[in-house]
């Protein structure tokens, strides 16, 4: 057969018929730990739906006892039921005897000498040299062989906004971006942020403040008061929500988080004021919108351009000081020094004249 698939065509097959139209044979291989367990998912549910009722899942390696795949391949059931046999070979070294035992069942599946048999080999990625072993080959000409794509950060925004189209759901690039850059490239993580917004929002447009909330736990609804707070010179305010987050056990990591971002993009915008640039263009460069625009806006008339690289200095200080690492010249709490970055914000001036 040596048929080759990638998820997407593969997912339609399944839905083309129904029952669905199943070869005897699939190696689904992926680094996507998520897209692997939903491919695995489609051909199990494809399975159930064809008659195959026995079910036997089985992980392995190189030093396991690969007689159970012979075993579980022989099993009739009482009923007459066809049966599925899931092998999991999550290093993707199978070992001598490992290897042997794929031959050999690669080979049973060709002749169709398992004809009520359906096998699921799960596979990592595989490198060039173990693409290319013998047992492999075999699994490749006997069966259909499912690629499951890695998705890369460029392309996490479009993933992301496909699987909100499935529930109904659109949200426009920038936050598609802002979102993308939450998860941090984890497509577990934003699978889960979005099966959130689908619990939390109707069908249609989510605003961009609905989905900061919603990516957001309820803990950092207040580290937003936080640097709001900062923003618009509330050196009290501030200081009491900060004090508050410490007092609840909030991660100190993701408060800095907060603060040292709006540093950054703080000190991004000033340079461009500075050179004379387009200040609504970079706004939009730096995903600024609505009224944290305003308190941006206020925040950079309100603060020397030359305050800012001892901010952004100040606030990787800090983050060395959350890794264990000692930095000369501030306090050892850092949340004590945190404090005083937000002071740095809150209470600065610009010189009276300027």
């Amino acid at each position: 057969m040596g048929r080759r698939q990638d998820t997407d065509s593969l997912l339609h097959q399944l839905k083309k018929t129904t029952p669905p139209q199943l070869d005897n044979l699939y190696v689904v291989s992926g680094d996507e730990p998520l897209l692997v367990i939903e491919t695995t998912d489609a051909l199990r549910a494809g399975a159930m739906a064809a008659g195959y009722g026995e079910r036997t899942s089985l992980i392995l390696d190189a030093r396991s006892d690969w007689s159970a795949v012979m075993g579980a391949t022989q099993n009739v059931s009482l009923f007459g039921d066809r049966q599925l046999v899931e092998v999991s070979v999550p290093t993707g070294k199978p070992g001598r005897t490992g290897s042997e035992v794929l031959l050999k069942l690669a080979g049973m599946l060709e002749n169709a000498a398992l004809p009520d048999t359906l096998v699921v080999v799960n596979l990592p990625r595989l490198d060039k040299a173990t693409r290319n072993a013998k047992w492999a080959q075999a699994l490749a000409q006997a069966g259909t062989w499912v690629e499951v794509a890695s998705i890369d950060r460029a392309q996490l925004p479009r993933w992301i906004g496909q699987r909100l189209a499935r529930q109904d759901q659109q949200l426009d690039a920038t936050t598609l971006e802002w979102m993308a850059d939450k998860v941090e490239g984890n497509l577990l993580a934003a699978f889960q942020e979005i099966q959130k917004l689908a619990l939390l929002y109707p069908a249609g447009e989510i605003s961009p403040g609905d989905v900061e909330r919603a990516v957001l736990n309820v803990a950092r609804y207040d580290v937003f008061g936080l640097r709001d707070a900062m923003l618009a010179g509330n050196a009290a305010k501030a200081l009491t929500v900060l004090a508050g987050l410490r007092a609840e056990g909030e991660a100190l990591p993701l408060v800095l988080w907060a603060v040292g971002d709006e540093v950054r993009v703080l000190a991004r915008l000033a340079a461009a004021q500075a050179n004379g640039q387009d200040m609504q263009a970079e706004m939009r460069r730096q995903r600024v919108f609505g009224p944290r625009e305003h308190l941006l806006r206020q925040t950079l008339n309100r603060i020397p351009q030359n305050a800012w690289p001892a901010a952004v200095l100040h606030a990787h200080d800090i983050d060395k000081q959350i890794k264990g690492l000692k930095v000369p010249g501030r306090l050892s709490d850092p949340w004590e020094e945190l404090a005083r970055l937000i002071l740095r914000i809150a209470i600065t001036r610009k010189a009276a004249g300027r």
